[in-house]
């Protein structure tokens, strides 16, 4: 379990050691209350050794297969006791997340500058090579068409083949990764500070400036209001037209990607803090900031929310919370066993997954499924689609 000392809630930051002391001992009073005795969501289900650490989410198929990248070059698959069923070895480190299409294919990159395709047996479809690594995580659109950035500058649109269906250029390495609205137009970032919309075919629709790079994955409402962090301290709203919506400062510099609640409310890691920012672009009074004796515990991965209104996230410090919406003390936490920047996955059965960089991913009893908004987790649903309204 974590040492409590380490993270305060929302604005009541202890000013002394004893007063942090105190705050530590009432919120650890509360996780007996809430936690323990509720079902004991932080119970550990089981850990599969992975061999080096594990930045990216897991992609869970309808079958109960989960899908696993980490920097031991694979992409590994596991039985839903964690077993593992089979590997498939590139010739690099995989930074990208999996992304299940409809008919089982498995799309993700590879530092080893390849963007591949695996059937549900292990075995290699087809690959595609870029000039540069290949980190961001794939979207699939509703034609099966696949999509992706690599460092070479390029964002690429291939066809479910693998054959290229078109290639736009920036003038920076795109490690974002594309999002998808429900009309069809593709969203994508790049190191040059700009924000692309691309109509289906490849022509631009409108291009979005910010005064940094766009690192982290965006984010789409269910109004259709996309949702962009940028390392310039900024979050951006903007409308499907491109127009800007609002603007909120936030300090962060972190590649943490926004997820929506069933209220449309923003969770967000914000450096060491985990916020919430109303659709309407201003800043709770809510949230968990991690940090000992002024050293900040970043978050960098994305939360999964919860239909009971949980925002689940780790942390640098190597802890998974369950944090409820409406509180400022967490109702469960665990310790994960090493520090993780990874997005947390969350099953149709409640179990949380979350890989770290002591080369493990766990899988932790939680308290129940996704919340039924546009976009609730990483790549916005357990296939890891990227894609609004892809629930299947």
């Amino acid at each position: 379990m974590v040492h409590s000392s380490l993270y305060s809630t929302g604005t009541r930051r202890p000013r002394n050691g004893c007063q942090r002391r105190l705050l530590c001992f009432t919120t650890v009073i509360i996780l007996v209350a809430q936690g323990a005795l509720a079902g004991d969501p932080a119970t550990q289900m089981w850990q599969t050794e992975l061999h080096r650490p594990v930045t990216s989410s897991p992609a869970l198929a309808p079958d109960g297969t989960i899908y696993v990248t980490s920097l031991n070059n694979c992409l590994t698959a596991l039985d839903p006791a964690g077993r593992k069923k089979w590997a498939f070895r590139t010739r690099s480190d995989i930074h990208s997340s999996p992304a299940l299409a409809a008919d089982g294919s498995i799309y993700f990159g590879s530092r080893d500058r390849n963007f591949y395709a695996v059937d549900s047996s292990g075995s290699q479809k087809w690959v595609f090579r870029t000039g540069g690594w290949v980190d961001s995580s794939p979207a699939i659109g509703a034609d099966g068409s696949v999509y992706f950035g690599s460092w070479d500058k390029n964002f690429y649109a291939l066809n479910p083949t693998g054959t290229l269906k078109w290639r736009w250029p920036t003038t920076g390495p795109v490690d974002s990764s594309p999002v998808i609205d429900a009309a069809g137009t593709i969203y994508i970032g790049s190191h040059d500070h700009r924000f692309y919309a691309l109509n289906p075919d490849g022509r631009q629709k409108w291009v979005f400036l910010t005064q940094g790079a766009i690192v982290a994955s965006p984010a789409i409402g269910a109004d259709g209001t996309i949702y962009v962090p940028s390392v310039d301290g900024n979050l951006y709203a903007l409308n499907p037209d491109g127009t800007k919506k609002w603007q909120l400062h936030t300090g962060g510099i972190r590649p943490a990607t926004p997820v929506i609640d069933a209220d449309g409310q923003l969770f967000v890691g914000i450096n060491n803090s985990m916020r919430c920012i109303t659709p309407d672009g201003h800043l709770r009074d809510w949230g968990l900031t991690l940090s000992d004796e002024g050293r900040p515990f970043y978050i960098d991965g994305a939360a999964a929310m919860t239909a009971d209104g949980l925002a689940v996230f780790s942390s640098a410090y190597g802890t998974i919370y369950g944090f409820p919406a409406n509180t400022n003390a967490p109702l469960w936490y665990a310790r994960i066993g090493g520090a993780t920047a990874a997005p947390v996955m969350v099953g149709p059965d409640g179990t949380v997954y979350v890989g770290h960089d002591s080369a493990r991913l766990v899988a932790f009893r939680g308290t129940t499924n996704l919340t039924a908004s546009s976009w609730p987790v990483f790549r916005a649903n357990p296939r890891q689609t990227g894609r609004v309204g892809d629930n299947r």
